[in-house]
């Protein structure tokens, strides 16, 4: 590891881009400007769709042949809110008693800054004799809808023939201590809105009318005391949280004509979005007999639930955390959604980053040890995979 570099001024650099989702506030120039010196090539990816933001985003490689190691990662970040909740400025990037404060220090342009002195490196110490390739997918719409990001970038590797072999994805994963947790898969998520309508009246002559409220919280009650699952060897039981019940109706004298519901899921691998959609919609129609009135669903879905398997590549990433913090990481699936939801349709994911205290919080810091460290980490993940571990 002879040759790399410090990645605590390049975090700085980062972090004084002020690339609020979808800005891109020169954060992808600095990177370019940084790693095609180094010898990997550069591709500026923008994408657009109708009713979103323009987003850039950035693929870097070095390499032309396999095996490829993707780092995947955001440079976008959250708003930083009031400079006064501040103790330093949220783009000033200064450091602290061994302490680097700014907007997306750990979520995640700290992980990016490792990735980059990892991969110049790796890069520079193989010059003579590159095993294969390592590649840098770099967003600028994680923060956001996600949808002129990760995903598009993905499609577009494919129609190039560029798809890695597997990726790190370097999201905050450890709740503690750097090493304590390696991500190896995601819970799904899935948005259901419920609207039920019955007949408006008079609360004095509730006969003359068809309370839509009674079906619809009896819906709720229904699906919000059901045990979706015991969960299985590596997720927890899925959950089910109501988000919102209303019925608009400012009057105590009126029987409102609708009534609507939200809730959210929030599932493991025993289920589907497609079997949490059917079971919703069973639930309501057995309300609908007992109670009568009508009903309308609306769906988003978040994500899907997956889980890469462990084995070589899992065995590989988990022991290269281990061998630098000397924690034996563990394998966990908990938390929200990432892009890893996107890579796991092209290649086996796991996810990997610092500690996840002070995400999207003011005073947001990575200590420049930890950083260090995880440089450490990324760098020796390259070498043990590279070096014959992933099989």
């Amino acid at each position: 590891m002879t040759n790399t570099p410090d990645p605590t001024p390049v975090l700085q650099a980062l972090i004084r881009c002020p690339s609020v989702t979808p800005l891109e506030a020169g954060v992808l120039d600095y990177m370019e400007g940084l790693m095609v010196p180094a010898g990997f090539t550069a591709s500026r990816m923008p994408f657009s769709e109708d009713g979103t933001a323009d987003v850039d985003n950035l693929f870097l490689r070095i390499g032309s042949n396999g095996p490829h190691f993707c780092f995947a990662g955001h440079v976008d970040v959250v708003p930083p809110g009031a400079d006064e909740l501040w103790s330093h400025p949220p783009f000033a990037a200064d450091i602290h008693d061994g302490v680097v404060y700014g907007r997306g220090a750990c979520d995640m342009k700290g992980s990016v800054a490792a990735f980059c002195a990892a991969a110049i490196g790796f890069a520079s110490d193989h010059a003579d004799n590159l095993p294969g390739s390592v590649s840098m997918l770099i967003t600028g719409d994680e923060e956001g809808i996600a949808i002129n990001g990760t995903v598009k970038m993905l499609a577009e590797l494919k129609r190039r023939n560029e798809v890695p072999d597997v990726c790190l994805v370097g999201e905050p994963t450890c709740p503690g201590t750097l090493g304590d947790t390696l991500k190896i898969g995601r819970r799904g998520s899935i948005h259901f809105e419920v609207t039920w309508t019955g007949i408006q009246g008079h609360s004095a002559y509730p006969h003359k009318a068809l309370n839509p409220i009674t079906p619809l919280a009896r819906l709720i009650d229904r699906v919000a005391s059901r045990e979706l699952d015991k969960g299985n060897a590596h997720f927890g039981p899925s959950t089910l949280a109501v988000t919102n019940f209303d019925t608009g109706n400012p009057a105590n004298n009126v029987i409102p004509a609708t009534a609507n519901a939200r809730f959210n899921i929030r599932y493991n691998t025993e289920h589907t979005a497609d079997s949490l959609k059917d079971w919703v919609a069973l639930e309501c129609e057995t309300v609908k007999q007992v109670f009568g009135g009508t009903y309308a669903i609306a769906i988003v879905e978040g994500a899907d639930a997956f889980m890469t398997e462990p084995g070589s590549f899992v065995d590989c990433m988990a022991k290269a955390v281990a061998a630098e913090t000397g924690i034996v990481p563990k394998l966990d699936t908990g938390g929200g959604t990432s892009d890893a939801r996107f890579v796991k349709d092209y290649c086996p994911v796991v996810e990997f980053g610092p500690s996840n205290a002070t995400i999207h919080q003011a005073n947001e810091c990575i200590k420049v040890k930890e950083l260090e460290a995880l440089t450490r980490v990324y760098r020796r993940m390259l070498d043990d995979w590279f070096a014959g571990a992933h099989g």
